[in-house]
């Protein structure tokens, strides 16, 4: 079930990568595996799967000692401070980054550890008080000042945007983001290399992906609803 479901999103994500003259190299799938077991991760790992997602860092601590070294590892979740020196060594990449004390606290444990790690700037364009990120008037700034730490590399950006029922109603955020980073671009800060847009979820990352995405992060998509009981 799982490699169908998988299957399925990657044939949506072709389909979507033409309709906008994007290559579809261009667009990778994150397996969002919060709350779920290593034997379903394991079955995407064995159809081809190599980002996972986790939003609990005592669960990509967990599965990262569980499973095969070749994964890439995504912090999407918001990020505590204290919990920072437990993953600087573990992750390919922490999505979440939305403020300058947490960037700090990550770039003291890596210059700790010896490691480069490398950061997206999570930017709340929808402005949704439930979600955490820096506000799009802020994201400049905050990249800004973050590209002066060391051990740290800036990526790109992140958002989540919020639950609609219509895909369509969130083009706009994703949109702005994609503007944000084109004007973070073209100010050329030493340190930030922006590559990566991450945007776009199970229900709406077809039009994240004509709007610019380079991750997307599809959970239920893949493993079906979560499973708040297991790990």
């Amino acid at each position: 079930m799982i490699q169908d479901n998988i299957r399925h999103v990657e044939e949506k994500m072709r389909a979507a990568c033409e309709s906008c003259g994007r290559n579809a190299r261009d667009v990778r799938l994150i397996a969002v595996s919060k709350t779920k077991p290593v034997e379903m991760l394991m079955e995407a790992y064995d159809y081809g799967c190599r980002d996972f997602g986790e939003n609990k860092v005592q669960e990509l601590v967990d599965k990262y000692e569980q499973m095969p070294k070749d994964i890439r590892w995504h912090m999407i979740g918001h990020l505590q401070r204290n919990k920072v020196k437990y993953i600087v060594d573990k992750v390919y990449l922490i999505h979440s980054v939305d403020s300058l004390r947490l960037a700090e606290e990550i770039s003291k444990e890596a210059v700790k550890k010896n490691v480069t790690v490398s950061i997206l700037v999570e930017v709340n364009v929808a402005e949704e008080e439930s979600k955490f990120g820096t506000t799009s008037e802020e994201a400049v700034l905050l990249v800004e000042e973050i590209a002066k730490l060391p051990n740290i590399i800036i990526k790109g950006l992140m958002t989540i945007a919020p639950y609609v029922e219509a895909a369509e109603e969130n083009r706009l955020y994703f949109a702005k983001l994609k503007q944000i980073y084109v004007d973070i671009i073209h100010k050329n800060i030493d340190n930030v290399s922006m590559e990566e847009l991450s945007m776009g979820m199970t229900d709406d990352y077809e039009v994240a992906i004509t709007e610019g995405a380079t991750y997307i992060r599809v959970g239920t998509g893949i493993f079906g609803e979560r499973q708040y009981h297991t790990v």
